[in-house]
């Protein structure tokens, strides 16, 4: 393999070289390389970054190289052709039955019509083969399937005689699922089960031919459909999310105590003379970290970050620590919170709470009078925090907000407090100045009813200027103790796992410059590649009055950030090398970084070899898994809330504005109560609406009616979908008058299912009058259930 003098193959030299170096990279190697590690063996420079993704974009595209999801490629076996072409990618059907490949780097997604599925089901990791190009695109059929799809799925308990199956909720599945026994004998449901109720399955052996649906074992029977409870509960299970802890798990925790023993002090530095406080929102259950900054008389600063050591208690291959990958992160729901660990050390033993002795590892940074970094160290310790302070309170006490203090801790702190704002200010200054990213896009918040655990209101979170500012305080303290410690591993030369945020998508790039165009707003796509330039074109936009809406769509193009053992930046925030290290109570990728520090601290041998590398590369891998799973149930619970809710304001008209258009029509937020709205097609008015080719707008075929991103739109709310988790509007010319006609009545739930399909069934259920069974369950031999990797 080549390598140039400048360290930079793929962005140096010929265009042949740059290609050759690749190729041959991937060929060394069985396994397939994510892009960071591409650019680490071949030492591309961050400021180079970009540039290797583009290359390795257009040679997926020649085939030269295969792309898999997650930015990882591999060699190609075979050039790839218009035709005959085999690719790998993810599934994604349409409730219609048709659906499309996704192919990472690829400019198109492929084709896949109801008979060329097989028995791929919607979220498969399938290889496609490229058949033909039509007015669809690129079509194809898929060969195999590489990686099933998680295996739960959640649904509606049908039961005829000794029959029963799951009708799903998600229409992409396909089903019925039909219900099999979990063991030879064992009853299929148990026996209170009732027909229409809201289930879990967990699918057992996957069909083969397109004509074939799964089949599955019965999980949990959780009641009514619709009712709030049960839904979260669908939601959990059908995630494998489950809040109560392992026994093993829970009995590591439980054997350390109450109370930190005089024996595990020895040898740390007692920081207890630091009146370090905790700062979080009113409902925090732990207390990660807690702080101190002093002002020296030269003007310079002295901070001390303190951090909970969970990394002394959490040891790797223990009950905790298989518990705590497994999880990979705290689950936050608008009534509870599901903890990373067992809540003897979440809630307990590990969390900062006032007036006991908790061990940390703490970052004592000196800075100069500007908050430029002189000098840095990382303190195995232990402290006492002085108080439990929150974020409303700090405000106040700084007179941020209007309201008078209400907390007396921070009242007695309020001159230190005011000297930990005015380094977080210089911090945040210096930030943006590098080109840190400052997006500004409102999140939800789901008001309970304390006794039934109904949704009554879902708000936009607090805006409060004085409270984001409190907020602002401990989150400069926390990114300068994250790039502290990156910066520490990094000059220590030991493996870890990263935090890693990618530029953007040049595609949607693209997409967001038409809409800034339309706007009169002047932005050049590769101002995107250099952070500092897109933050001052982000600057521009702080008077718009599309600001909200340019945010999302910018944000939308933004690649998620994700774990990986190769330091190649973080984007966002400007930075070339980055870790979590603070939250170790409610995410593990800070837990292997306080284990990498710690050793290093106390002299110990750190273990370089590549197998212990590539145990990072999966615990960063599933790290990454874990938080998405996360936010989406996070996202997918405040969405059910908000549909629980919209069911008592049917016929209600609200004023929106168009955040997105789909397929299906355009959604509209409205403000109060924050809830998305999908106006489908067909209810944008007497026309025939299509959207335009930038995707930005919609179009009346007769009339040229059109509606844009960011227009403003009076809708009334037509119809609720509880378990597609959606609200229906239709789009209304003006005021709403007497003579409008009244909306539709509220689909009942099972509605939602699709009348039930051909199935294959086995010999201990008794076929039903349109069931299909397939050849090899036929006969009394039931299928063979096979192991699928999840």
């Amino acid at each position: 393999m080549r390598s140039s003098s400048r360290g930079d193959p793929p962005t140096t030299g010929s265009g042949a070289r740059r290609r050759e170096a690749v190729v041959d990279l991937l060929s060394s190697f069985k396994r397939a390389l994510h892009a960071n590690e591409i650019a680490e063996r071949l030492g591309v420079e961050p400021s180079r970054y970009a540039k290797l993704q583009r290359l390795l974009e257009e040679l997926s595209l020649e085939g030269s190289i295969v792309a898999l999801p997650g930015q990882r490629f591999r060699t190609s076996q075979k050039q790839v052709e218009a035709r005959g072409a085999e690719r790998e990618g993810t599934l994604t059907v349409h409730p219609r039955g048709f659906g499309f490949v996704a192919l990472g780097g690829a400019a198109d997604d492929v084709y896949i019509s109801p008979e060329a599925m097989g028995g791929a089901l919607h979220g498969d990791t399938v290889v496609v083969r490229i058949s033909t190009r039509s007015r669809r695109g690129v079509e194809g059929e898929i060969v195999r399937v590489v990686k099933r799809r998680h295996a739960r799925v959640a649904g509606v308990l049908r039961r005829r005689g000794r029959s029963a199956w799951l009708e799903p909720d998600d229409g992409r599945v396909r089903g019925p699922i039909v219900i099999v026994p979990r063991e030879p004998g064992a009853p299929l449901v148990p026996p209170d089960a009732e027909d229409g109720a809201a289930a879990v399955v967990s699918i057992a052996r996957f069909p083969d031919l397109a004509e074939e649906n799964p089949e599955g074992v019965l999980e949990a029977v959780l009641g009514t459909p619709g009712d709030p409870n049960v839904e979260v509960a669908k939601i959990l299970v059908r995630e494998g999310i489950e809040e109560e802890h392992a026994p093993e798990a829970i009995a590591e925790a439980e054997a350390f105590g109450g109370e930190v023993p005089a024996e595990a002090l020895e040898g740390r530095t007692d920081l207890t003379h630091l009146p370090m406080p905790t700062i979080d929102p009113e409902d925090a259950r732990d207390h990660d970290d807690a702080v101190w900054v002093i002002r020296e008389e030269d003007g310079s600063y002295r901070a001390w970050i303190a951090i909970a050591d969970v990394s002394h208690y959490v040891r790797p291959g223990s009950a905790l620590d298989q518990a705590a990958l497994a999880r990979g992160n705290s689950v936050y729901l608008p009534d509870r919170a599901i903890p990373m660990l067992p809540r003897a050390l979440s809630s307990n033993l590990c969390s900062l709470l006032p007036g006991v002795i908790r061990l940390c590892l703490c970052v004592e940074v000196e800075l100069d009078a500007t908050a430029a970094v002189r000098r840095a160290r990382v303190i195995e310790g232990y402290i006492r925090s002085i108080a439990k302070l929150t974020y409303p309170g700090v405000a106040r006490a700084l007179g941020f907000t209007p309201e008078p203090p209400r907390s007396p801790e921070a009242e007695a702190l309020r001159n230190d407090l005011q000297v930990m704002w005015d380094l977080a200010r210089l911090l945040r200054g210096r930030r943006m100045r590098r080109g840190a990213l400052d997006l500004d896009l409102p999140e939800a918040k789901v008001v309970l009813d304390p006794k039934t655990g109904a949704p009554v209101d879902v708000q936009k979170r607090s805006h409060d200027p004085g409270v984001a500012k409190a907020y602002q305080l401990i989150e400069e303290l926390m990114l300068l103790a994250n790039e502290t410690c990156a910066q520490f591993v990094v000059d220590q030369g030991i493996p870890t796992v990263f935090r890693y945020h990618a530029p953007p998508d040049q595609a949607k790039l693209e997409r967001f410059a038409t809409m800034c165009g339309e706007l009169g707003l002047a932005f050049d796509p590769e101002d995107a590649a250099d952070p500092k330039r897109l933050s001052v074109f982000l600057k521009k936009l702080d008077a718009h009055p599309q600001k909200q809406v340019l945010h999302m769509l910018l944000l939308r193009a933004m690649k998620q950030a994700v774990y990986d053992v190769a330091n190649v930046g973080h984007f966002g925030l400007a930075s070339s090398a980055y870790l979590h290290f603070t939250s170790p109570i409610r995410r593990y990728p800070d837990i292997t970084a306080h284990r990498a520090i710690r050793a290093v601290l106390r002299g110990e041998r750190v273990d370089r070899s590549e197998a212990a590398t590539e145990r990072l590369r999966e615990a960063a891998i599933t790290a990454s898994e874990r938080e998405r799973k996360a936010m989406e149930v996070e996202r997918e619970v405040v969405d059910l809330h908000r549909a629980l809710l919209m069911r008592s304001r049917l016929g209600d008209t609200f004023e929106g504005t168009v955040t997105g258009i789909v397929g299906g029509g355009v959604y509209v937020n409205i403000e109060d109560p924050f809830v998305d709205v999908l106006v489908r097609m067909e209810s944008l008015g007497p026309d025939q609406y299509e959207i335009d080719d930038e995707g930005l707008r919609v179009i009346g075929r007769r009339s040229g009616d059109r509606i844009a991103i960011g227009d403003a739109m009076l809708v009334q709310i037509e119809d609720v979908a509880i378990l597609r988790r959606a609200v229906y509007g239709r789009r209304l010319a003006g005021e709403p008058t007497a003579d409008e006609p009244k909306p539709r009545r509220l689909r009942r739930d099972a509605a939602d299912a699709r009348p039930p399909r051909r199935v294959k069934i086995s010999k201990s259920t008794k076929p039903l009058k349109g069931m299909k069974t397939s050849k090899r369950t036929q006969g009394g031999k039931s299928a063979k259930v096979r192991k699928k990797q999840r």
